[in-house]
């Protein structure tokens, strides 16, 4: 699982639901983490969390997020009939509701709290493998991710995921990769480098740039999953098929949205599909229209008709 050169789908919560994985998976993702899964609404029985845990038996990562060692141990154990590859820890995300709450990138100003959840987890994983994901610190006169990587290598966490952005940035333009680089620097075990990867090109430098082990795709994944295969052949310095034209583009967005009615039925699962839609409409002539039809699709038959309007259009054009 922690190899050399490893190309994963970063945890968007909202996003990458197992029909998007599956998507992803068709174009080279070779590792694959849930949405994130509040470890206290896994110790209520939650339904909505249930739904979150969707997978096809493929090799997968399991993210929970929680600052209590204990609501995160017990969360932990019940996770396992999941049969979860790797368990992972969020100490990353930068939502405010989430650090709100003392969760996510809040975490990385109590480092002793770091630890404590680390070990909590690691307690009850029953020997899976547990990594992390922090950010480069909470902001920009903390930048701690080296020190909290330390410390959770100390505890016996397997791999380490690194956003090269403080959680005052959140998503802003502009990636530290010299703190992913510490990172690497400061620890044995392997290390993944996430942020600002849209492309090949952006893949082979934060590589060279910080000695990372691999690299996770966030952003840079929406609307283009077509994007892992561009970036496996980077990194191995060979040329990429072309970018897919608009009507392959168009193929995949319904492949994607059968696979999300399949899981969740029609009326759900086409509610979830817009913003996938939008993405995959980008940089499309009259993309703006488009994107404002698809928000009032509801059923496959109208996605299949605005896409056969898109491209009868745009032969016209």
């Amino acid at each position: 699982m922690f190899i050399k050169g490893l190309v994963g789908l970063a945890p968007m919560a909202g996003v990458a639901d197992l029909a998007f994985r599956q998507i992803c998976r068709e174009f080279g993702c070779e590792y694959e983490v849930s949405e994130m899964v509040s470890a206290k609404a896994m110790t209520f029985h939650d339904k909505k969390t249930d739904a979150l845990l969707e997978n096809d038996g493929a090799p997968w990562a399991i993210q929970l997020f929680g600052h209590e060692p204990e609501i995160m141990a017990q969360a932990t154990s019940m996770i396992l009939e999941k049969k979860p590859n790797v368990i992972d820890i969020n100490m990353g995300c930068p939502v405010p509701k989430i650090v709100s709450s003392g969760d996510g990138s809040a975490l990385m100003k109590a480092p002793k709290l770091c630890e404590e959840v680390a070990k909590a987890v690691i307690s009850e994983s029953a020997g899976i493998p547990v990594s992390v994901k922090i950010r480069a610190g909470w902001d920009k006169n903390s930048i701690n991710a080296p020190e909290i990587a330390k410390r959770l290598e100390q505890c016996g966490v397997a791999m380490i995921c690194v956003h090269g952005r403080t959680r005052e940035q959140l998503y802003a333009p502009g990636v530290d990769h010299k703190v992913i680089a510490d990172v690497k620097k400061a620890v044995s075990i392997p290390v993944i480098g996430n942020g600002g990867i849209k492309n090949g090109a952006d893949a082979v430098k934060m590589i060279e740039d910080t000695g990372c082990d691999g690299v996770m795709i966030g952003m840079g994944v929406l609307g283009a999953p077509w994007v892992f295969r561009e970036v496996k052949a980077a990194i191995r310095g060979e040329k990429c098929e072309e970018t897919p034209k608009i009507e392959q583009r168009l193929e995949i967005a319904m492949r994607h949205a059968e696979k999300t009615v399949a899981l969740k039925g029609e009326k759900l699962g086409m509610i979830q599909f817009r913003k996938h839609m939008a993405w995959y409409l980008k940089g499309i002539r009259n993309a703006a229209q488009y994107k404002c039809e698809g928000t009032n699709i509801s059923t496959l038959k109208q996605a299949y008709a605005l896409c056969e309007k898109i491209l009868k259009e745009q032969e016209e054009s």
